[in-house]
């Protein structure tokens, strides 16, 4: 059974998607040096020491604050119309026997806390900038989205949704104008202007719905956030398999992918130690994926060490299964779907024939396909 779940990238609430019975022993939180084991880490400028103790204490006071919680709790309910909807795939099952808000309006009224009236963020396909975007222009923010020129060409949609929210888009030239660009730019604007800017960066239903908790979690990892929004409240639950999907793009022996877990070795990129696409000399590898939002040569650095703890799953797809997978589930289910969820989506492929009748496989809708057309067009006769 596959069941879909629309993507929340955070999971403050311990009720949404709780599972009874987890050991809190077997996960280890980030330690005071923001590490999960050896990986994250704070390897940045000590112009930003400052902004991120400031940060973390402000995050840890209003983590218990009542007033706050409410505050995002109405917004979350009344705006975003949190919680998303757990939707049974129904012709999807058969075959085989909706985003980043949630995180911006926290971080937005974060911002607000701190005192910072300018946002900036990165964006690689774009739902992340448009989530800001959204968020700013609700609590009159200024806003200002990284994004590189050749992500803003085949996201050219929410570019316009960006704009039209009243976000300035500055596009990125260097290196290979794609996400790993844009992050770095909008790191160097924090560095410079850290003292007013704040950097956001990119269910219980499960009881209500059979009675019990899912059985498998999938999602696809690019940064890593849609992903650990669904395996946050599991990871204790070692009885709910946990499966991550990355980009194969072209194959993973082609050169030609952003495979980071499965191809990638420990290095430091944008402040953090974590799995990296990287030579010999440890200069990253530039990727590849038709999805713009998966065009990253790193990963989270919370993934990394679920790889290397064995808790979770970490398989890679190409741009052409992803591709068939957009077509197949647009046909059967009538959801257009991102190309990033695309792989995820792929992945049941191979996962479903492996899996006893009855399964309940969860799959996290990172964003909605129509901000792909575009490019799909380009590869598929429909």
């Amino acid at each position: 059974m596959v069941w879909v779940r629309f993507s929340c990238t955070i999971a403050k609430d311990p009720s949404v998607l709780m599972s009874p019975g987890s050991d809190p022993t077997l996960w280890q939180r980030p330690d005071s040096f923001s590490r999960f084991g050896k990986f994250g880490g704070k390897y940045v400028p000590e112009t930003l020491i400052h902004a991120l103790s400031e940060l973390e204490s402000t995050f840890l006071f209003l983590a218990t604050d009542g007033d706050f919680q409410r505050e995002l709790a109405g917004i979350l309910k009344d705006y975003v119309g949190r919680e998303s909807t757990l939707y049974f795939a129904e012709r999807l099952t058969e075959h085989y026997r909706r985003e980043n808000i949630n995180n911006a309006v926290a971080q937005a009224l974060l911002a607000k806390r701190l005192g910072k009236k300018r946002i900036i963020a990165e964006a690689g396909a774009g739902q992340h900038g448009v989530a800001t975007a959204t968020v700013c222009a609700r609590f009159c923010l200024q806003c200002i989205i990284y994004m590189g020129a050749q992500d803003m060409v085949r996201q050219a949609l929410n570019v316009f949704r960006m704009r039209l929210l009243g976000a300035e888009v500055r596009g990125v030239h260097s290196g290979t104008a794609t996400l790993k660009d844009a992050t770095s730019e909008a790191i160097r604007d924090w560095v410079t202007n850290v003292e007013t800017t704040h950097y956001i960066l990119g269910s219980r239903q499960a009881l209500e719905k059979w009675g019990g908790k899912p059985d498998v979690l999938v999602a696809c990892v690019g940064g890593g956030s849609n992903a650990m929004g669904l395996f946050h409240e599991f990871v204790d639950d070692t009885e709910v398999r946990m499966i991550g999907v990355e980009a194969a793009g072209f194959g993973l022996d082609s050169g030609k992918h952003a495979a980071t877990l499965t191809k990638g070795d420990v290095g430091v990129l944008h402040g953090a130690m974590s799995y990296l696409l990287q030579d010999n000399d440890g200069q990253i590898i530039e990727p590849h994926s038709i999805s713009a939002g998966l065009d990253y040569p790193g990963v989270g650095p919370e993934h990394s060490f679920l790889k290397d703890m064995g808790r979770t799953e970490y398989y890679s797809v190409t741009d052409e299964e992803a591709l068939e997978a957009f077509k197949r589930v647009s046909r059967l289910e009538g959801i257009i779907p991102a190309l990033e969820t695309s792989h995820a989506l792929a992945q049941l492929e191979k996962l479903c024939p492996t899996l006893a009748d009855g399964t309940r496989v969860v799959l996290n809708f990172s964003g909605r396909g129509d901000k792909d057309v575009q490019t799909v067009a380009k590869y598929l006769e429909v």
